[in-house]
């Protein structure tokens, strides 16, 4: 299982996003517009965004932390 995470620095929710992400052993590459990324590269992989983070799970776009943690939920992962 492979995620991606859209961030940014000093946003608590990409921390805690990335902090659950760890926690239940699922890989992820991050994406931080405040260095390596801009946000003009967020809104072609994801049109809508207006919040950070945005994540998704081999390929599938989850969404922001509580979408996450909604889909970690469902999955019982």
């Amino acid at each position: 299982m492979k995620a991606v995470v859209w961030s940014k620095n000093q946003c608590p929710f990409c921390d805690q996003a990335k902090s659950l992400l760890k926690m239940k052993e699922i890989e992820f590459e991050e994406r931080n517009v405040s260095k390596d990324w801009t946000k003009e590269q967020l809104l072609e992989a994801v049109p809508t965004a207006r919040t950070i983070p945005q994540i998704f799970i081999n390929d599938q776009y989850i969404g922001g932390y509580d979408k996450l943690v909604e889909w970690i939920d469902n999955n019982q992962i």
